[in-house]
């Protein structure tokens, strides 16, 4: 079986601390959807590392990684990832395997990315301008250009054809585009170069074969539930399938081989860029949630948005994905505030509903909550279950009730160490 980890929220919920965490346990990591525009966080041994594609379980030894047929590679982005690493001498030509079914993002991709977004004006989406987009679209498009397409004879030919296409599309956006292709296209054929250096596999193939073989897998997603291009805040969500089936499409596993799933929340919520939020807070508490939890965009450095945690979203992301196992992150962030409140009700339309509708703008959507008294103590030390404060255990069993699944694990700080088997 292939256990699945993915995020609940939108995003940034910790996933590649987690990831990093159980990699002990398993001997293959699979990312399988998504681009560089994610941003894995991961703190050990005091120094702090970010990844973008790599798979989070890297540092581990033992663990191959692969990165799947559903992720979207910039040779760029991923060039630098592997000179970010040189350091620390991991052999990445049997340690980290590429599917030859992954999609590229060609240095065009991200032009097309940065004219549509402008193009849009205020009615933008809040795009991080990385081409994840616009290759997904070509994807989808039968357009793509794929990793296996660097063996062929004639790439040059398939490359030139494809950013002859996305130029003239530029030109059609009608937009003051200020770019230089010819540094761009240097920069990119380097990258390609080293690249190419890296093993690729027919990923679905290794990782049935793996699972035959009884090899332990966990497939890492990227992003959030609620960014799903199908489940999520149409049209303010990223261009992959974020939930549990997206790991099947993205690494060629039927659902049948899916085992444990953990989704990964954030004790309250947070959201980068456009998009309806109902719980989103303005005051103090939004500010102070911010602040300690240092809640910047690990790839884009924007500031994240705040609010409380939000059940009906977090409900619904559990029901799409049929989560097994919860993991509550940054309860250390909450650490001080007199009192709580969760969202367990929307007001929609006039109505008092408990799911997930179509639409949640401000509009149509009114958020109810349930307050709960806060805790004073500083979780970061602690290192047991038994030493967590009265009030984070109603407020978690509240959520478990609420969800109708077991909390596992609580982080108490970014650092590998601060995290609490419960």
């Amino acid at each position: 079986m292939i256990d699945l980890l993915l995020g609940l929220q939108w995003g940034d919920e910790g996933k590649g601390k987690i990831v990093d965490v159980l990699t002990k346990n398993y001997d293959i990591i699979a990312r399988f959807q998504g681009g560089p525009n994610a941003g894995h966080t991961l703190i050990f041994d005091g120094n702090k590392h970010v990844l973008h594609t790599i798979p989070s379980g890297i540092f581990h030894e033992r663990a191959i990684n692969v990165v799947g047929n559903g992720v979207v590679i910039d040779p760029v982005i991923f060039k630098k990832e592997l000179d970010n690493l040189a350091e620390y001498n991991i052999d990445f030509k049997t340690k980290l395997l590429i599917s030859r079914k992954a999609h590229i993002i060609l240095p065009t991709h991200r032009l097309l990315d940065a004219a549509s977004e402008k193009m849009k004006g205020k009615l933008k989406i809040g795009s991080t301008l990385k081409g994840i987009g616009p290759t997904y679209m070509d994807k989808t498009g039968r357009n793509g250009l794929r990793i296996g397409d660097l063996e062929m004879s004639d790439w040059k030919d398939r490359y030139k054809a494809l950013t002859k296409k996305h130029l003239n599309m530029i030109k059609f956006y009608d937009v003051e585009l200020d770019f230089d292709l010819e540094t761009l296209e240097k920069e990119f054929s380097a990258a390609v170069e080293a690249l190419k250096e890296l093993t690729f596999i027919d990923s679905e193939e290794y990782i049935n074969q793996a699972l035959s073989k009884g090899k332990s897998i966990l497939a890492e997603g990227a992003q959030g539930s609620l960014l799903d291009i199908d489940f999520g805040t149409y049209p303010f969500v990223t261009s992959s399938n974020t939930t549990a089936a997206g790991a099947c499409t993205g690494l060629g596993v039927a659902p049948n081989k899916i085992g444990k799933v953990f989704g990964i929340f954030k004790a309250y919520t947070t959201r980068v860029g456009s998009g309806p939020f109902p719980s989103e807070l303005f005051d103090e508490d939004g500010a102070r949630m911010a602040k300690v939890g240092h809640e910047f965009g690990a790839t884009t450095g924007r500031p994240r948005r705040c609010g409380w945690l939000d059940l009906i979203a977090l409900k619904y992301a559990v029901q799409i994905n049929g989560v097994t196992q919860l993991m509550m992150m940054k309860g250390d962030v909450l650490s001080g505030f007199d009192t709580l409140k969760a969202c367990t009700s929307y007001t929609y339309k006039g109505e008092d509903i408990f799911h997930f509708p179509y639409n949640i703008e401000e509009d149509n959507v009114k958020v109810n909550y349930t307050e709960f008294e806060g805790w004073q103590e500083d979780l970061t030390a602690m290192t047991a279950s038994d030493q967590l404060p009265k009030n984070l255990n109603d407020y978690i069993a509240f959520i478990e009730d609420f969800v109708n699944v077991k909390v596992t694990v609580v982080s108490v700080g970014p650092d590998r160490k601060q995290t609490i088997m419960v």
